[in-house]
């Protein structure tokens, strides 16, 4: 038997558990967020509100930091526009005990999913370009998320080159140039729409180990789930790709992961986040066919 928890939300999409005493559920409406004790029947407890002001890009995502703190994107209201509220087209952070928040970067169009490197304990989001530019622009992107920065939307793009088909300013110097705009760290082929993205971490026991786990090659690098494009006269995305990455940190490339969703007659799926578990399993959700794909990528015992 099924008993809803909540109703009546307002397009509720970010959960997140407190691993702290308590045990609490942490929600994600479109306005606002809330907490709850896990296997109580209380309404939950308000923790922050959202910005909606604007419509555009309604979900908001939530995770918890290494820090304890949580972190929550927040789209833009529009495909490109300067917003009223700074809180748009953000990455925000919250204090869950305090009920603080604050803006933690910005300049980042619509970063649906983020997540942590676990060599560095660095932050990654994935970012949307706006649409009405062609085919081949502005890149998506993924980038790698620093308290303080600016990532440029809606004045810049990619590697900081300027959008001057919406910002008609005239400027002494550059506006697209660091410190004042950070570039991206991986640009994506246009209309992508990268969603969740998972680092694949190195095998329990290291190297030599004989464990089951991800085989070595593929240890450090980064999957990202491809949603497929909705406005491009050739579609593209609708895969998982793998970038990938040395022990160092340092690029190496990327290459397709699983492909098969596009087919000549249409999308049969669309991926759209990623988990990925140590033991060398990763699940996969897909909005479109309404289901969560396992994968198998265990390296045999050795």
């Amino acid at each position: 038997r099924q008993n809803p928890v909540l109703k009546n939300l307002k397009k509720p999409h970010g959960l997140a558990f407190d691993t702290a005493p308590g045990r609490q559920l942490y929600i994600a409406e479109e306005d606002r967020i809330r907490r709850l004790t896990i296997y109580s029947d209380g309404p939950g407890e308000h923790v922050a509100d959202l910005p909606t002001r604007g419509g555009g890009h309604f979900t908001r995502t939530i995770a918890f930091g290494p820090d304890q703190k949580l972190y929550i994107s927040v789209g833009s209201s529009c495909n490109v526009c300067r917003e009223e509220d700074e809180r748009r087209a953000a990455i925000l952070r919250v204090d869950p005990r305090a009920k603080k928040s604050e803006i933690f970067a910005r300049g980042l169009r619509n970063s649906v999913f983020f997540t942590w490197n676990p060599v560095d304990g660095s932050m990654w989001a994935t970012d949307m370009g706006r649409d009405w530019l062609g085919d081949d622009l502005p890149p998506d992107e993924i980038n790698v998320i620093e308290e303080g920065v600016n990532f440029g939307w809606p004045n810049c793009y990619g590697k900081n080159v300027h959008d001057d088909g919406f910002d008609k300013n005239v400027y002494i110097r550059d506006p697209c140039t660091e410190p004042f705009e950070r570039a991206s760290a991986i640009d994506i082929p246009a209309h992508s729409a990268p969603l969740g993205l998972a680092f694949i971490p190195p095998t329990p026991g290291g190297s030599g180990q004989a464990v089951d786990g991800w085989p070595e090659d593929y240890w450090y690098d980064l999957l990202v789930a491809y949603h497929g494009s909705w406005n491009r006269s050739q579609p593209t995305g609708y895969k998982v790709v793998r970038h990938k990455f040395d022990a160092g940190g340092n690029y190496e490339g990327v290459e397709d992961f699983i492909t098969g969703w596009l087919t000549p007659e249409g999308a049969l799926g669309r991926p759209v986040d990623i988990l990925v578990e140590p033991d060398g399993v990763a699940y996969i959700s897909d909005d479109k066919a309404g289901v969560i794909y396992k994968v198998n990528g265990i390296a045999p015992s050795r």
